[in-house]
C-alpha cells in the first residue's frame, strides 16, 4: 500500500523534512535488521512507524504491494554494515 501523506501528518514524516538526529541515528542503526526482516519476508516485524519514516526518507519504497530498499537505502545499509564498532 503506498504511503499517502496528508496535511495533518506530523512534519517529521513529510517528504523533504528531516528527522531529529536521535531518530535518524536510530533508523540508521535499525536498517540492517530491517533488511533482514525484508529478506525473510517478515516486514510485519519492522513496525509501521519505522516503515513510514523509511519511506519518507526514501530508504524504502513500496513496489507491487511489498517493500524494498531504494538505492539510497542500499547505499546507507552498506555504509552502516561496514562501519567499525567502537
Amino acid at each position: 500500500m503506498p504511503n499517502i501523506l496528508t496535511p495533518g501528518d506530523p512534519p517529521a514524516i513529510r517528504p523533504g523534512r528531516t528527522l531529529p538526529p536521535s531518530r535518524s541515528d536510530m533508523l540508521r542503526a535499525m536498517l540492517p535488521h530491517t533488511l533482514e526482516c525484508l529478506k525473510a519476508r517478515q516486514a510485519n516485524l519492522i513496525g509501521d512507524d519505522l516503515i513510514t519514516d523509511y519511506v519518507a526518507l526514501d530508504w524504502l519504497e513500496w513496489a507491487g504491494g511489498g517493500l524494498r530498499l531504494t538505492e539510497t537505502g542500499r547505499n546507507l545499509c552498506n555504509l552502516v554494515s561496514r562501519r567499525p564498532t567502537a
